[in-house]
């Protein structure tokens, strides 16, 4: 068995479809099901349970994938050290963020990059959270921002800076004409909130919490842009970050809270086996900054 079964073995069990697998892997299903078959026939056991529609992987088959997967990571990892030890700024850098974020921070911070380190190739990827440190994980991406705390022991973290919130309210809610509010005020308010899923959810949250505050339950949004729009309707307040307002906007007010002003702080993660700590303290620099 060699790391090219490795790939094939770990590709049917991403795609559980043969035909899917081989097209990913660029050969013909024929050759890489006679290759998965060899592989099985050689460690002796059953990996992949085959049918007309699906492919199940079996109990045992599940173990073997995952100490491939492993094997294959570490393999990238020589790789990934060997490519970046004449030039450690250089090539592509897979950089990730939530949506809540990346929307506001990417289009400032790209031509930075391009600017300063014209070596590298930047791309972006726009994920929830828990899918960014999954992939992290699992070498998909260089770096993730990320919002702290985040509980993870195979990554390592540089905090870049702290997003505030601010209540958002139509330019004719009762706490338009604040030019700062408390937390306190928040007393029996019901917030507009984003959907399942979205880490400023969780944060908007234990605010509500802490000031006996409500979700609206009768609507949720899937974006920041949504509730920017529905808090112009009239719909409800919420919390926007700082990174996402837009100045001398109609018809919606920004109010700042006094301090203690709830936060979200920003850090930038990756890989504690990482050979690219170099790029991701000068990429850390030009966020900083």
């Amino acid at each position: 068995m060699n790391l090219r079964d490795l790939r094939y073995m770990v590709a049917v069990a991403d795609y559980r479809s043969f035909n899917q697998a081989a097209e990913h892997c660029y050969i013909s299903q024929p050759t890489l099901s006679t290759q998965i078959k060899k592989a099985e026939e050689s460690l002796g056991i059953q990996i992949f349970e085959r049918t007309n529609k699906k492919v199940l992987i079996t109990e045992i088959g599940g173990q073997i994938v995952e100490i491939a997967r492993r094997v294959l990571h570490e393999v990238d990892i020589m790789q990934e050290i060997a490519d970046h030890a004449q030039d450690p700024l250089s090539g592509n850098f897979r950089l990730g963020a939530f949506p809540t974020l990346s929307t506001y921070l990417f289009p400032d911070l790209v031509p930075k990059i391009r600017s300063r380190l014209p070596r590298v190739r930047l791309i972006l990827v726009e994920e929830k959270t828990d899918i960014l440190i999954e992939q992290l994980n699992q070498g998909k991406l260089d770096a993730a921002l990320l919002a702290l705390p985040v509980n993870n022991d195979l990554l390592e973290s540089k905090l870049l800076f702290d997003d505030e919130f601010l209540l958002a309210v139509n330019e004719d809610h009762s706490f338009s004409k604040k030019t700062k509010i408390q937390q306190s005020d928040l007393n029996d308010q019901q917030l507009l909130l984003l959907d399942e899923g979205h880490c400023l959810r969780g944060q908007a949250l234990q605010v509500c919490q802490l000031n006996q505050a409500e979700e609206q339950q009768d609507v949720r949004a899937t974006g920041l842009e949504t509730l920017r729009q529905m808090v112009r309707a009239g719909t409800g307040i919420t919390l926007m970050p700082e990174i996402a307002i837009q100045h001398q906007e109609s018809g919606i007010q920004y109010i700042p809270f006094k301090n203690p002003a709830p936060k979200r702080t920003i850090g930038l993660f990756w890989r504690k086996t990482s050979a690219r700590k170099q790029l991701m303290q000068k990429i850390s620099d030009l966020i900083i900054k």
